[in-house]
């Protein structure tokens, strides 16, 4: 006799079993559904052989999808699912033929498009160099990068590798055209500017830099710090001959720079040179201070004033016209005295005054007469003379008797 409760747990077990079977029904109509109108379906792959990857579709016969299809990607472990779409429908006698790679191509688009509409970076391999650009592959969509799109700075030429990993924005996109191009000079400009950001955040105006020659031209040199280049225009290259020390500079050398200005809004950056070292003008100042006297030898007479040369470096030095005075006489070679009267920091020339020189000893000379012990005045000479009068003896009068 039968337990009515193992009756009815064999009804709920045969119950499941009916409902698995039509849930099965269902799924595989549903797939078949699917593969009918080319949309995109997930396969279970069931054998490998040397040229197929045979799948699970739901129908009588097994699908076959292309080995090649899984070129340089790992083919799929038997039980394992792949995305496939149907490519050639097959029958009692041939299996239908789908693609993994279409079906991947299709995924590709749609996420493409919403990477392209959020402005996103996507990443990408190079598959191939080929004439002004290179082929990319980004979300196994086949797109094109334009050399000049693919470096920062202009390129005319492959620099990137077959098999490079790249990241890069999407520039343009259309999927009914199946046009993708692909830029990765973007990525890089805005990598570039935020390094640049932190790198100018770093440094302030007065600071000395270590930086390296990257261009000298014509009338200027160029400095790249960090990555970030920046000028010496040439009235910073150096206080003397700035154009003769500036052919000196060679590509490559690396030197210290004083960081004058810093325009964050424009990324430029003013390096300056000259400014690590002192100011000739200076150095004559201290050397040769304001009305200092100095011997000094004519190298060169003309109307307008002579040229002198100062101690034994030679200094240039230059008396005017005007301060040459009006007995002045002399000529190449004689050896003159004046007195510092300025410095011409344009052309580092010591200007001197021999006027000023004679000015200068009269008015010694008039000093020192006045150190002397001075004259008697008439008052003294009158007071003195009657002092000795009252000194001598009265002269005594002859009386009559005397007489």
């Amino acid at each position: 006799m039968t337990n009515p409760q193992e009756e009815k747990t064999q009804e709920q077990t045969q119950d499941m079993e009916n409902l698995t079977m039509d849930q099965l029904f269902a799924e595989q109509e549903e797939m078949q559904e699917k593969l009918n109108k080319r949309e995109i379906v997930n396969v279970s792959v069931v054998q490998i052989s040397q040229d197929y990857v045979m799948v699970d579709t739901g129908d009588k016969k097994e699908g076959l999808i292309p080995l090649s299809d899984f070129d340089g990607k790992n083919v799929p472990a038997i039980g394992s699912q792949v995305s496939a779409v149907l490519v050639r429908k097959g029958s009692d006698e041939r299996h239908s033929i789908l693609s993994h790679k279409k079906a991947v191509e299709s995924i590709g688009w749609d996420l493409c498009k919403t990477s392209y509409e959020n402005k996103e970076r996507v990443r990408g391999i190079i598959t191939d160099c080929v004439k002004g650009g290179y082929k990319v592959e980004v979300h196994g969509v086949t797109g094109f990068m334009p050399l000049s799109l693919s470096e920062l700075h202009p390129a005319y030429k492959h620099y990137l590798p077959k098999g490079a990993k790249i990241k890069a924005v999407i520039a343009e996109f259309s999927k009914d055209k199946e046009n993708l191009i692909v830029s990765r000079k973007q990525v890089l400009e805005e990598d570039e500017n935020v390094r640049r950001e932190q790198v100018l955040s770093e440094i302030k105006e007065g600071d000395v830099l270590r930086v390296v020659v990257s261009k000298v031209g014509k009338d200027c040199l160029y400095l790249r710090y960090h990555g970030i280049e920046g000028i010496v225009t040439l009235d910073n290259i150096a206080w003397k001959d700035p154009q003769t020390i500036l052919a000196n500079y060679r590509r490559g050398q690396r030197i210290k720079a004083k960081l004058l200005e810093i325009n964050k809004e424009k990324g430029n950056i003013i390096f300056g040179v000259k400014q690590l070292f002192l100011n000739p003008a200076d150095l004559l100042k201290k050397r040769y201070p304001y009305m200092s006297m100095q011997k000094a030898t004519i190298t060169k007479v003309s109307p307008e004033g002579v040229e002198v040369e100062l101690g034994k470096n030679k200094t240039k030095g230059y008396i005017s016209e005007f301060e040459l005075g009006r007995d002045f006489a002399g000529k190449e070679g004689d050896t003159v005295q004046a007195v510092v009267i300025g410095v011409d920091g344009a052309n580092y020339v010591v200007n001197l005054s021999i006027k000023r020189f004679d000015q200068v000893q009269n008015r010694k000379v008039v000093a020192q007469y006045l150190k002397q012990a001075p004259r008697p005045t008439l008052g003294q000479l009158l007071q003195g003379s009657f002092e000795e009068e009252t000194t001598e003896e009265p002269v005594k009068e002859e009386t009559k008797e005397e007489k």
